[in-house]
């Protein structure tokens, strides 16, 4: 294994390594207290001014407005394909409608049918590589909710902008794209994100919901699940993954240092634009996903041939890993490769990649 390490991993992934480094000088002792983080009390002085102390950041970084909570909450993405439609979904007979463009949206919608009726915006394609025109969305004017995932990790597509659905409340999975680029909150009933790609350690998962839908929980929501419960206790009604919180808020530190999400989204333009011009360049790299709709962060990528070639697949995984770029691999459901260009991957690690794919297209092409 190479030296020089750089992470690629899909999630978890890269954290800034000066936050890393931040976390061991304090784990023993954080804040003068004499003790570590996971050994504080979530409900003494020390820990709740961290917890106060991450929301506020949060709040600053996006634009939070007033009317909407920020929640720290366990389970990941998938704990929150149940929560939403029990937080949402009162009533006898509720009806979901679920954009579906990857394997997040659907799982997401295939849960949700535990709990009520889901309305498929759209026919599921044959192959996850495009959105379908809006002008052909079958929306329900009386759903609790609209979901999408503005960023399918798998398949690499990402919806850059929120679907316009009148007033039928708009809720979002950001997990993979969350503090990328600027959002208009406001133009959003919930946004859930897992920490674990883009801002912290897995084990916490960030909701950002409105006042008004607090009080729409279906009865049968279990009370660890519930949004207006968890507000009300300010994260803290059990007890909360202590340090992931702890290190969201200090991904939250250096996000606001490095210049905030502007200075984010430019690096998450500059970054994804070096991949993709070497693809679009080359006969021997190629991304399925239409343009209109690439990912910015996760870069499927075939090699060979539009079909790819295994072989070749494994061969760049393994001159890569040696390398000292790590995760490359796509995921087992699709194959191939994908790079994963998350906020804590440097744009001096997005330039190794590029001239390792380079050097392995010229060693290889026939």
């Amino acid at each position: 294994m190479a030296e020089h390490v750089s992470c690629f991993n899909p999630g978890p992934a890269k954290v800034p390594a000066s936050v890393l480094k931040k976390a061991q000088d304090e784990f023993t002792n954080i804040g003068g207290t004499g003790m570590s983080i996971v050994e504080l009390s979530h409900r003494g002085k020390d820990y709740t001014a961290i917890n106060a102390g991450c929301e506020k950041k949060l709040r600053e970084i996006l634009d939070v407005p007033s009317n909407y909570k920020i929640i720290f909450m366990q389970g990941g993405g998938t704990g929150q394909f149940a929560a939403l439609p029990l937080n949402l979904g009162r009533g006898k007979q509720p009806v979901f409608d679920y954009i579906v463009t990857g394997t997040w949206s659907t799982k997401a919608a295939k849960e949700a049918e535990k709990y009520g009726k889901v309305n498929h915006v759209f026919p599921k394609p044959s192959k996850f590589t495009t959105v379908a025109e809006e002008s052909t969305w079958k929306l329900d004017p009386e759903a609790s909710y609209v979901y999408y995932c503005a960023n399918e990790t798998v398949h690499g597509v990402e919806m850059s902008n929120p679907p316009n659905t009148g007033n039928v409340p708009l809720v979002c999975d950001m997990s993979s794209n969350f503090l990328t680029r600027k959002v208009d909150v406001s133009k959003y009933g919930a946004i859930v994100a897992g920490a674990q790609k883009n801002f912290g350690a897995s084990g916490v998962t960030v909701v950002i919901i409105r006042d008004d839908l607090l009080d729409m929980a279906s009865p049968i929501c279990p009370i660890v699940m519930e949004y207006k419960t968890t507000a009300a206790n300010n994260s803290c009604y059990n007890t909360p993954p202590t340090f992931c919180v702890y290190m969201i808020s200090l991904v939250f530190d250096w996000i606001l240092e490095e210049g905030g999400l502007a200075a984010m989204d430019k690096r998450s333009d500059d970054k994804s634009k070096r991949i993709y011009d070497i693809i679009d360049k080359s006969n021997f790299y190629w991304n399925p996903v239409d343009v209109a709709y690439r990912s910015r962060v996760n870069i499927p990528i075939l090699l060979g041939s539009q079909e790819g070639n295994k072989d070749l697949e494994a061969a760049f995984v393994e001159k890569a890993t040696a390398q000292g770029l790590i995760g490359l691999k796509g995921h087992r459901s699709v194959g191939g490769l994908r790079a994963s260009l998350y906020n804590a991957v440097t744009v001096d690690d997005t330039e190794r990649l590029a001239k390792f794919m380079i050097e392995f297209e010229k060693d290889n092409s026939k």
